[in-house]
């Protein structure tokens, strides 16, 4: 049998899912605690099969509670909200469960957890930069506003990379699937342009075209082209060249000061 680890803060979410997975007679449940705190000694002494990890917890988060580990388990999250942070880490994570827990979800993801178990664990548990990782996400947490996207998670096979957010120079869509494109490769991300140029704030990121986020940073001239708009050249190893829509001109002029 699996052996799980239990934290959540809410007394009712802990004796639920604690009930359900008893209920699946596939998991032993080897400890529970509604304090993060203790759940860290727990966890030091030995790592379970897995950890259900509750991410929004008062004081200490998930994230916090992760990156004060010195070893990595396999987790499965479980949460109520926060879409943002649940997905910057869901290419982390073996599943997450929304809250409340419901018997099918719980059965998919002891499904994906059996692919692992017995085998080898997934190489993002051992990543020298991940505890980076898990404190960005833990400030992103608490104040979502404030918090600068720094790097942002891609899946490469069943590895994942943080892409440095100030090497990308543009993200575009193409279909209904967005690209991060850096060092003369491109990578698929989670994030629509929308939700990338919401997230990106103030940074030197604009959007000079409805599928087109371009990096200031990264821009090497601009010439007029047809029917009112232009053409920004990069000024990377292929000198990319992209169009900037008519209707962005005048705020990407503005932004350079022209």
């Amino acid at each position: 049998m699996l052996k799980a680890y239990l934290v959540d803060d809410e007394l009712p979410a802990l004796k639920r899912l604690t009930r359900l997975l008893e209920s699946t007679k596939k998991v032993e449940i080897i400890g529970s605690s509604m304090n993060p705190a203790d759940a860290i000694k727990a966890l030091s002494a030995g790592l379970p099969d897995v950890l259900f990890l509750d991410i929004q917890m008062p004081g200490m988060n998930g994230f916090d509670l992760l990156a004060s580990l010195e070893r990595q388990p396999v987790v499965i999250f479980t949460t109520a909200y926060d879409q943002y942070a649940l997905k910057a880490f869901e290419v982390n994570s073996i599943d997450y469960l929304l809250k409340p827990i419901e018997p099918e979800q719980l059965e998919r993801a002891l499904k994906k957890l059996e692919q692992f178990h017995g085998g080898t664990k997934p190489r993002w548990l051992d990543q020298p930069d991940l505890r980076a990782v898990l404190q960005e996400l833990s400030r992103t947490l608490r104040d979502p506003a404030r918090t600068t996207l720094e790097r942002i998670p891609v899946r490469v096979g069943e590895r994942t990379r943080f892409l440095d957010v100030a090497r990308i120079t543009h993200f575009f869509s193409q279909g209904r699937l967005t690209f991060a494109a850096i060092e003369g490769k491109t990578y698929c991300v989670d994030w629509t342009i929308s939700e990338l140029e919401e997230r990106l704030g103030d940074s030197r990121f604009v959007r000079i075209h409805r599928g087109i986020l371009l990096n200031l940073d990264w821009l090497d001239e601009l010439t007029p082209w047809f029917t009112g708009r232009m053409a920004a050249r990069l000024k990377d190893q292929k000198r990319t060249e992209l169009t900037v829509a008519r209707d962005r001109v005048r705020a990407l002029k503005e932004r350079l000061g022209l």
